[in-house]
């Protein structure tokens, strides 16, 4: 099964992870009794998960038509979908102050916010929008919720940052090191707190980027790289651990899920 989106799920043991796939299964992955078992099979193929923080009964998903679905997975339920992109959904954040607000990607070359509160069934109206010349691969908060990184589909893959005080305050850097002659897909997601991204690169490692923010404004660039003997593919999807800091799960195209800790 190529894997399309990991998240840790947000549980008692901290050790589990949903995945998604092009085929539409939703799956659920526990480390410490090694179970991998399907929970959802959707009609079209699903490209992103999120859970809400202050509802982690609930699994948001986004699919390859621009719906974006919520699930109560407490009943095993579907509760309603929205058709907010008219292409693929590729990420879904809340932001982490604002349990209302959302981001999403999409391959229609937009990046959106959303009030949950308030979308509509059909047509939806967005608090923003950003408009990319590419698909757009990711946005997600980083932890304070004080910028939004939104990762832009390119030869050589490139990550905006915005301030979310100031959208035009804003620092692009390129993350994925060696050019080729395919656009990079990877997602590029915040750590554990405002100053480190992480995005796979050509080389099968994961680049780390480093961000500042100053008085003068935003500024970004790779600071390091994470390689791993066992690591064969090219790392695109990744979730960082919500409430252990070092622990990286990232999945590859060779359908592998892996696990990375700070020890």
């Amino acid at each position: 099964m190529n894997c399309n989106s990991i998240l840790w799920c947000i549980s008692f043991t901290w050790l589990q992870v949903y995945s998604s796939s092009h085929q539409g299964d939703i799956c659920l992955m526990d480390f410490e009794e090694e179970k991998y078992s399907i929970i959802h099979l959707w009609e079209w193929p699903v490209y992103s998960l999120c859970q809400a923080q202050n509802s982690v009964g609930c699994l948001y998903f986004g699919d390859g038509k621009g719906g974006l679905t919520l699930s109560d997975e407490r009943v095993g339920k579907v509760l309603t979908t929205w058709d907010v992109h008219e292409e693929r959904i590729n990420s879904i954040d809340f932001h982490p102050e604002k349990p209302h607000m959302l981001a999403t990607s999409s391959t229609d070359r937009t990046a959106c916010i959303w009030d949950v509160r308030n979308i509509k069934t059909k047509e939806p109206d967005s608090l923003k929008v950003f408009k990319l010349n590419k698909s757009a691969q990711s946005a997600y908060f980083s932890p304070s919720g004080r910028m939004l990184a939104v990762t832009s589909s390119s030869i050589c893959g490139t990550v905006q940052v915005f301030s979310m005080d100031d959208f035009e305050k804003s620092h692009i850097v390129e993350y994925n090191n060696q050019k080729g002659s395919w656009p990079s897909k990877s997602k590029v997601i915040w750590g554990w707190n405002d100053t480190d991204l992480y995005a796979g690169n050509r080389s099968k490692g994961i680049d780390i980027i480093s961000v500042d923010v100053n008085d003068s404004g935003l500024s970004a660039q790779n600071s390091s790289c994470l390689r791993s003997e066992h690591m064969t593919c090219i790392p695109h999807q990744f979730s960082a651990h919500p409430y252990k800091a070092g622990y990286l799960a990232c999945s590859s195209s060779s359908s592998n899920v892996f696990l990375w800790t700070s020890t």
